[in-house]
């Protein structure tokens, strides 16, 4: 079995996401540290840290760049980052003045962070797109069946009738806020975090926070005042976010879960999963994998509070442990909400 149900051949229907996961290949790691070397070039050309023509070079080089994927492991294995090999690439490809431009003032780490965060921006605004779609479901499901009366449970006991319109609110208004936290946290989550050597911004000279600004507007991120080589509370922010997606939609897998038992019956699946013994079954599989999806993201979220711990002015061990953790956390949120659109579509309330 493959080490990832995200991307095995058999279980990643339930769990995968390949729009998601699109944001995480080698090719699209590669093509945003490209961008961020291109961006850097282009800052420190402006504010006369090196010539049009070291940029021009880059520039070209960058967009003709074939890497050897082969060498960048070899060398990510013995560095445990991948930017020194790349460099060494790129520079194969450049003359030796423009080799010395190529990353002036730079380091892995700002390579690596730029990288990721132009592909989380991404990735949330995927997700925000379905969260509207899957919300914009939910208010037509209210205008179609929102008066009808569904019996209300407390502590797994029925309780009082209620109108359906308070159980799908009870839905939708948690995504809703999920759409607006994402606005809320963005500045933090996926800002800049350039600093170099050391995490001053000495290599760029005195005008290091022009370059940071600049860099930050190329590439479409928030720009921050400082470095956050070892703050890593925004990152953790955006975890928190994609904890809060599974979980807003883990609620409303388990209320229909509940709600399908037919000792309840009160919805109505269709196309539900099928069983080896019982022929008779209609299982509630998607609404199953939105539970287990909100219990997996809770569970990474407290590793991303750890990765917190960043020792002095940058840590290896915390910083790749975020490597580890944020791509599943985002391929869950992903899956869970591709989940989410489809079991609505088969949902309808049960005829009294």
């Amino acid at each position: 079995m493959s080490a990832s149900v995200f991307a095995h051949p058999i279980l990643a229907p339930l769990f995968g996401d390949e729009e998601i996961a699109s944001y995480f290949t080698a090719a699209a790691d590669i093509e945003a540290m490209l961008a961020f070397e291109v961006a850097l070039a282009e800052a420190e050309c402006r504010n006369g840290l090196i010539e049009a023509a070291q940029r021009d070079q880059i520039r070209a080089c960058a967009a003709a760049f074939a890497p050897d994927l082969d060498a960048l492991a070899a060398g990510t294995a013995r560095d445990g980052v991948v930017v020194p090999s790349l460099l060494a690439q790129l520079r194969a490809g450049l003359d030796a003045e423009a080799g010395k431009a190529l990353h002036k003032g730079a380091t892995s780490q700002d390579v690596i962070d730029a990288s990721l965060a132009m592909r989380l921006q991404g990735i949330a605004l995927v997700l925000d797109r379905r969260l509207a779609a899957i919300t914009d479901a939910f208010a037509r499901w209210n205008i179609a069946a929102g008066e009808r009366q569904v019996m209300a449970h407390t502590r797994m006991q029925a309780a009082k009738p209620t109108r359906f319109a308070r159980k799908l609110a009870s839905w939708t208004d948690p995504l809703v806020r999920c759409r607006l936290r994402r606005e809320e946290i963005g500045p933090r989550a996926f800002a800049l975090r350039i600093g170099g050597a050391v995490g001053d911004r000495a290599g760029f000279g005195d005008k290091a926070d022009e370059i940071a600004r600049d860099v930050a507007a190329s590439l479409g991120l928030p720009s921050a005042p400082a470095s956050l080589h070892s703050e890593r509370d925004g990152l953790v922010e955006l975890a928190g976010w994609f904890s809060l997606i599974t979980g807003a939609l883990g609620k409303f897998g388990q209320d229909v879960v509940l709600s399908l038992q037919n000792e309840v019956g009160e919805l109505q699946l269709a196309g539900g999963g099928g069983s080896s013994a019982m022929p008779h079954k209609n299982n509630p599989v998607g609404a199953e994998i939105l539970v287990t999806l909100a219990r997996f993201n809770a569970t990474l979220v407290s590793g991303m509070h750890q990765a917190l711990v960043h020792e002095n002015e940058r840590s290896g061990a915390a910083w790749s442990l975020e490597w580890m953790l944020l791509p599943q956390m985002a391929m869950a949120a992903g899956a869970a909400t591709r989940n989410a659109e489809a079991l609505i579509g088969q949902l309808q309330l049960a005829e009294t």
